[in-house]
């Protein structure tokens, strides 16, 4: 594969977003506090529940953002300028990233270059290591996390779990759709990856119709070709068995919706010190609940099949043989095992085809 294929004209991202003039010190004028309305004072009230709430709890476990590196242009690019930038007909593809993930991130974004979509990644770096890694060797296509979380819900949740071990997982889990739903509000449409997955063909032929949210099966009993893209109903535990690692959404009422039920019920599930709890049970909760308020879309299994059942089921394999089309590892635990499993299947993409990499040999 020719390394043309992750080349792009290195323009300057800032372009779009000049900056504003800077005023002289003669023109300041000290605010007066009778111009301060309900809404900058709500404001100024958050600001201190989130400084007096999380700070004290979030720590190098969530973001890894307490040491700053030397201030950088990369530290103020904002998600409004990124999404600018990369988004292809108001659509990004997105994943979240934290500096030991970036092999991952190099192999992932090795096969979504072999289909001519890395234009449109945008990398939500959890770390100053990673946002400035990224934009140094990509320039323009990773963005702080930190900056642009949605507040009030999240607060909602911290007061909610008053124990700082509990707070400090349920806030990392509240990430995904927080990250998400602020991307539908822009107007963007968003297609989220983990990056344990490989790209075999281009997903977006596949984004069939207009609906308001895609999603895969997590389930490794095999369906028929022609399977329902209706909801799969409820198993043992009583809602679906639905994967949170690869979802597309468009910027509707529906789509927002399912996001902000999202986080409502990573609120609702059972956190304890001995029972932690992950986010993917809350996704298919509201998807459950909310079934009817949003227009819903099950990929097909054989395009989109899970770990579990394309790495353990050589025969199935075989019959859906040119109907991959991402591969997500997963049904296996650890750095060193997945990266295994992706080289016995030949998916370990970093060995060989680096060069296909925006970034790359990391």
């Amino acid at each position: 594969m020719s390394s043309f294929l992750h080349q792009r004209n290195l323009h300057n991202p800032f372009s779009k977003f000049p900056s504003s003039p800077r005023s002289s010190s003669s023109s300041k004028k000290p605010l007066s506090l009778s111009l301060v309305g309900p809404t900058a004072l709500l404001a100024l009230l958050s600001v201190v529940v989130v400084v007096g709430v999380f700070c004290p709890w979030l720590g190098n476990a969530v973001f890894s953002f307490s040491s700053a590196p030397p201030a950088s242009k990369w530290s103020g690019y904002t998600l409004q300028q990124a999404l600018s930038f990369v988004a292809t007909n108001s659509s990004v593809i997105v994943c979240i990233v934290s500096q030991p993930y970036l092999p991952f991130l190099n192999n992932w974004l090795i096969s979504i270059a072999m289909h001519r979509r890395h234009h449109m990644v945008l990398v939500i770096a959890e770390d100053y290591a990673s946002l400035h890694r990224v934009n140094q060797l990509w320039p323009g296509h990773a963005v702080s996390s930190l900056p642009f979380l949605t507040p009030m819900p999240l607060i909602s949740l911290a007061l909610s779990f008053p124990k700082p071990a509990i707070t400090k997982s349920l806030l990392k889990l509240a990430r995904r759709p927080s990250h998400l739903l602020k991307i539908l509000e822009l107007g963007y449409s968003v297609m989220y990856n983990d990056v344990d997955m490989v790209w075999l063909a281009d997903p977006f032929p596949y984004l069939e119709g207009n609906h308001d949210v895609y999603f895969t099966d997590d389930m490794n009993a095999i369906k028929p070709l022609n399977h329902s893209h209706d909801l799969p109903p409820p198993g043992k535990k009583g809602r679906p068995y639905i994967c949170s690692c690869m979802i597309f959404l468009r910027p509707t009422n529906g789509a927002k919706l399912i996001l902000k039920k999202w986080i409502e019920e990573l609120q609702m599930q059972p956190w304890s010190k001995t029972m932690k709890s992950n986010d993917q049970p809350a996704f298919n909760w509201a998807l459950m609940k909310n079934a009817k308020e949003a227009d819903l879309y099950l990929l097909p299994q054989a395009a989109f099949p899970t770990g579990g059942l394309y790495f353990k089921n050589k025969t199935w394999v075989a019959e859906t043989k040119g109907m991959h089309v991402i591969i997500h590892n997963n049904y296996i635990v650890g750095f060193e095992k997945k990266i295994k499993r992706f080289r016995d299947y030949g998916l370990w993409l970093v060995d060989d085809h680096a060069q296909e990499s925006p970034l790359g040999r990391l």
